[in-house]
């Protein structure tokens, strides 16, 4: 089965096995996920078990190089199907020789999507298999319609923070984490949005007050994205007129400029012992 449909008469969701990736969700029929045009041929991927870029794209372990490209590898991956109900559906991908040769680690990475009345709540469920730490990132990289609705302004749309958001924001240079923090453009809870926020890649809040935001305009639905267990935040677009807004939350980020380490020691990274689960959490509500 490559795709499985969600739905409760109001909300609507297509998960696909590749990348268990979510690339539909629509309200009353009307679709607000971005729909992987030419800017940008994605909707929601799975960011696992890097977020960002690596140095030279290379992963040191034990002294050994591996290589790993962007984002990691989980979303170019079929799953398997474990479960699939009218509501809910759960994928899984575990470690193999070919993820062995990029990553040197054992992992069983589950992703449960279920649909309620109010939105979607999409969990990830990490767990080490192995006999050593496991040691990685987890991201997501929902994209939204921006606009939200056919005729709306672009520049009409704005995030609003659950808490304020006064702390400095990072961004990336040349794929790495920039060493220099910058002033925020988050004005109290409020960021107006506009292609020239991401004129330099990601607006990136890295110790974010808030657990949730809103996405919206007048006259358009509002999307409310919250999550558990991540620690960042990206926001993202193409600063070229592509018609999405990604919200991502994270837990990790690409690797600092100056950092060449072992892969362990990466900052960012969340560490299972051997047997431990860890679950990252995020829900898109609408209305």
């Amino acid at each position: 089965m490559d795709r499985h449909t969600l739905s409760n008469g109001r909300l609507g969701a297509a998960i696909k096995a590749d990348g268990a990736e979510l690339c539909s969700l629509t309200l009353d029929g009307r679709e607000l996920l971005w729909q992987a045009g030419p800017e940008w041929p994605r909707h929601a991927p799975v960011l696992f078990p890097i977020v960002g870029r690596l140095k030279d794209d290379t992963l040191l372990h034990r002294g050994q190089i591996y290589r790993m490209t962007q984002h990691g590898f989980a979303r170019d991956r079929r799953f398997a199907w474990e479960e699939h109900t009218p509501t809910l559906c759960r994928l899984s991908l575990s470690d193999d020789a070919q993820t062995r040769a990029l990553y040197p680690f054992a992992f069983h990475l589950e992703l449960i999507f279920e649909l309620d009345a109010e939105g979607l709540t999409i969990r990830h469920r990490i767990t080490n298999p192995g006999a050593e730490v496991l040691s990685a990132s987890l991201g997501v990289h929902p994209a939204f319609r921006w606009p939200l609705q056919d005729g709306v302004p672009k520049e009409a749309h704005e995030l609003l923070f659950e808490a304020d958001e006064p702390a400095p924001i990072r961004r990336v240079d040349g794929g790495l984490l920039s060493p220099q923090p910058e002033p925020t453009p988050v004005e109290g809870r409020r960021l107006p949005l506009n292609e020239g926020l991401f004129t330099r890649d990601a607006v990136i809040l890295d110790r974010p007050a808030s657990h949730s935001v809103r996405y919206g305009a007048p006259g358009t639905p509002a999307i409310t994205v919250s999550w558990e267990g991540f620690r960042e935040l990206g926001i993202w677009s193409k600063p070229t007129g592509a018609p999405f807004l990604c919200i991502e939350p994270w837990h990790g980020h690409a690797s600092p400029a100056d950092f060449d380490g072992e892969f362990a020691d990466k900052p960012g990274l969340l560490h299972l012992a051997p047997g431990a689960t860890r679950e990252l959490s995020y829900r898109i509500a609408v209305g």
